[in-house]
């Protein structure tokens, strides 16, 4: 079964509740939240009205001030995002309307991050023709990580495989392994890598995609297992641009991009996404909660 089916499976168990703020001016978004509750994957909640409850959410999340708080919740994605924060919803989905940044912005203000993580990031799961499923981050959101946001990023990912995949085996990718090669960029990797360390997290890294990949390379090469199913990359350009190769040339499928890193799961829908596309990111963004 793979990650989508798996997804749907556990989604109809629990039946989460979902706050989709967009819903009421987007057709698609409302066409996605009868289907979820029609199929039983999902409960979709109302936005809720602005309340005195929901601005204080701000208030003891980021100290604002009530008045303030009042008039911040009056925008429908703070509020969605609020209603997660006080448990009114267990997960928000936007974007097909609003921009990235909106979401994350949102997100943000409301939701907070979790511990250790020092910036939102996003992954795609991607879904390759052999069945290999893995996650590869961050190929939306970040675009030049420094080794702090980079570990970020791997503890992040390596929450979101195992929630989806069952494990998680990290690999923070260079194209240096080990200390063959140098420069800043293998540095950051190297410094994200003793973060992560002192966060008693295993992962390899700075390693080249080959041996990260290939038993046979990462033994010659003295580099782990080669087995990474997370593969984390150095800046938004090598992410971008190696799930997009892997689309091309190698036929994978690629869904998402999935925000993570928030300490409630939020979804940061494509404004091209169609209905399909919305119920299974909210399916798969359930699963990571």
């Amino acid at each position: 079964m793979g990650v989508i089916e798996a997804a749907r499976a556990a989604a109809k168990e629990r039946r989460a509740r979902v706050v989709l703020p967009e819903m009421g001016e987007d057709e698609r978004t409302g066409e996605a939240a009868a289907r979820l509750r029609a199929e039983g994957l999902a409960e979709p909640v109302a936005l809720a009205e602005p309340s005195e409850a929901l601005a204080q959410v701000l208030v003891e999340a980021r100290g604002v001030k009530p008045g303030i708080a009042e008039r911040m919740v009056a925008k429908p994605l703070i509020r969605a995002a609020a209603m997660v924060a006080a448990g009114e919803a267990d997960a928000m989905v936007a974007g097909a309307v609003a921009p990235t940044r909106r979401v994350i912005e949102a997100a943000s203000l409301a939701i907070g991050l979790a511990d250790g993580i020092a910036a939102p990031s996003s992954f795609f799961l991607m879904a390759f023709p052999d069945g290999r499923e893995m996650v590869f981050a961050d190929c939306a959101v970040t675009v030049d990580p420094d080794a702090e946001a980079l570990a970020g990023i791997a503890l992040a990912s390596a929450a979101s495989a195992e929630a989806l995949l069952g494990t998680a085996r990290v690999a923070l990718l260079s194209y240096s392994t080990g200390t063959s090669g140098t420069g800043p960029s293998v540095d950051k990797v190297a410094g994200a890598m003793r973060l992560l360390g002192a966060r008693g997290m295993a992962a390899e890294g700075p390693i080249q995609a080959d041996a990260a990949l290939n038993p046979g390379i990462a033994a010659r090469k003295g580099a782990g297992a080669g087995d990474a199913n997370v593969l984390v990359f150095p800046s938004l350009d090598a992410g971008n641009i190696a799930y997009k190769l892997a689309q091309e040339l190698a036929g994978a499928q690629a869904v998402g991009p999935f925000l993570q890193g928030f300490r409630k799961p939020v979804c940061d829908l494509s404004r091209g996404a169609t209905v399909d596309d919305i119920v299974a990111a909210t399916v798969v963004t359930l699963a990571l909660g």
